[in-house]
């Protein structure tokens, strides 16, 4: 099976071209038992059935999972009669747009089973007018009326089933080929029909490492305001997925470059700051790239949205707090704080869940913490407050705070990584002490009550707060010595 690289999918002679055709199709035999199947229940109905845009390509590029794309001229209602006594589970979901969802279980001779996730959608075209926020689906009649609205040549490849005829009307494998992102029609018609394509190319460009052609870029550049009318959910949505693919610096320079980012996410280009005459200060735009990237590069277990985000993040508050000091120096005083509150106003405006927001604004703003303690030696109380502010994002904390460091002085990022080192090693071993994970005071609000005599109310709570400060500042206490502390300081309180 031919991969992006593969000679057998350059552009030239046909005669190649032939050749990967039959070796896509050939990739396609490992899905062949369910989607014969489900062909044959199709024809058997009187419509046709092929695998139609992302899957085809994915088989071109040998990556094609479970996953399954296909076209029909069948109409939603009648999909829904093929494959409900055919398919594991059913869902109807996206039915307003033409695309009708299943599950399937199924094998193919010594093959292990397989779960495959297929959606099945009606020749449609769609556009939008000016003022609309949704897209407006009329069905087609054929399938080369189909293939001509989708987005990108490359996704606009087809393979009829079961005789498994390979449908190529744009040119898409040449494409492919080329490893270039094109539109079947004009990109002016194609953004038209729906802006968030515009933020497609940029996905797949860092998705599969592939260039943007010239005329698709210009359209992009001069269209941008389009981008306006789709629903923040669907931008946040394509966003995620740009952020979370392989090639994230690829796709997020081309919305800077273009001016899509503006209408998106306005914080990153003005992280292009103007450098002072003295170049006292590093490019925070190309500062912010690189943390992103080294921030993946600790991921652990597959793409970590909180973490990227942050990454992408953790500096927007620069802008705003810059200042040229009178010694010729650039501060940005608080650009963390200032940075989380911007971070929740952008996320929020993007529909993002209220967990995720205050994850990713929460490391934003903690994300200077490890500086302000200097190179010297941390205090058991200044780790366990550093433990107990992160909380549950402690992980992801650690990695934002290595990432962070891009210097070219190697003595310095080495000194850097050496004192980090030390606080995660202190951190493990006051673990191993106490209950770092689940800091609380000594003595819980019941036992506060009755050892004072007070019902509830506001003094349990100052009282609680002041145990927790002990806690953190001196470790745990012996009961004994809790009570006493507690009894000392409530003498203190006034009384009446």
């Amino acid at each position: 099976m031919p991969n992006a690289n593969n000679d057998s999918l350059t552009p030239q002679p046909t005669s190649e071209l032939s050749q990967a055709q039959r070796l896509a199709v050939s990739e396609l035999l490992r899905v062949s038992p369910v989607a014969d199947d489900l062909a044959r229940r199709f024809q058997q109905a009187g419509f046709t059935l092929a695998l139609v845009g992302g899957s085809v390509r994915d088989a071109l590029l040998g990556r094609l999972g479970n996953d399954l794309d296909f076209t029909t001229d069948a109409r939603p209602e009648d999909v829904l009669k093929i494959v409900r006594p055919w398919a594991d589970a059913v869902w109807d979901v996206g039915i307003a747009f033409g695309t009708v969802g299943c599950r399937k279980k199924s094998s193919g001779g010594n093959a292990a089973v397989q779960d495959y996730q297929i959606e099945i959608t009606t020749y449609r075209s769609e556009a939008y007018d000016r003022t609309s926020r949704k897209p407006e689906v009329s069905y087609g009649d054929s399938i080369e009326q189909d293939l001509v609205r989708r987005d990108f040549t490359v996704n606009a490849m087809a393979v009829a089933l079961p005789e498994k005829e390979f449908i190529d009307p744009h040119n898409g494998l040449e494409d492919l080929a080329a490893r270039v992102l094109r539109t079947p029609g004009t990109p002016e018609e194609s953004f038209s029909d729906d802006p968030l394509r515009m933020m497609r190319a940029a996905r797949f460009a860092a998705q599969l490492d592939f260039e943007v052609a010239p005329e698709v870029v210009a359209a992009m550049t001069e269209m941008a305001d389009r981008l306006d009318i789709v629903s923040a959910e669907r931008v946040r949505d394509e966003f995620n997925k740009l952020v979370l693919s392989a090639h994230p610096r690829k796709g997020l320079r081309l919305l800077v470059d273009t001016g899509l980012a503006a209408r998106v996410l306005p914080e990153l280009p003005a992280l292009r700051l103007e450098r002072d005459e003295h170049h006292r200060h590093k490019d925070v735009y190309e500062h912010t790239l690189t943390v992103l990237e080294q921030a993946i590069d600790l991921e652990e277990e597959g793409p970590d949205l909180v973490l990227r985000l942050a990454a992408l993040l953790h500096d927007i508050g620069k802008p705003k707090t810059r200042r040229f000091e009178k010694d010729g120096r650039v501060s940005f005083h608080h650009h963390e704080v200032v940075g989380a509150k911007m971070t929740k106003f952008r996320m929020m405006k993007l529909k993002y869940s209220n967990e995720l927001v205050k994850d990713v604004a929460r490391l934003v703003e903690l994300h200077l913490r490890f500086h302000g303690y200097g190179t010297g030696e941390w205090t058991d109380s200044a780790v366990r407050r550093y433990v107990r502010d992160a909380g549950p994002l402690l992980g992801r904390l650690h990695k934002l705070t290595r990432s962070d460091c891009t210097t070219r002085n190697k003595r310095k990022a080495t000194a850097l990584s050496r004192a980090y080192d030390g606080l995660e090693e202190r951190i493990a071993r006051l673990q191993e002490q106490e209950e770092l994970d689940a800091i609380r005071p000594d003595l819980d609000g019941n036992e506060i009550m009755e050892i004072l005599g007070m019902p509830p109310g506001p003094q349990v709570g100052k009282a609680y707060k002041h145990l927790l400060e002990l806690r953190l500042e001196h470790g745990p206490m012996e009961r004994d010595a809790a009570v006493a502390a507690l009894k000392q300081w409530w003498a203190q309180q006034p009384q009446g």
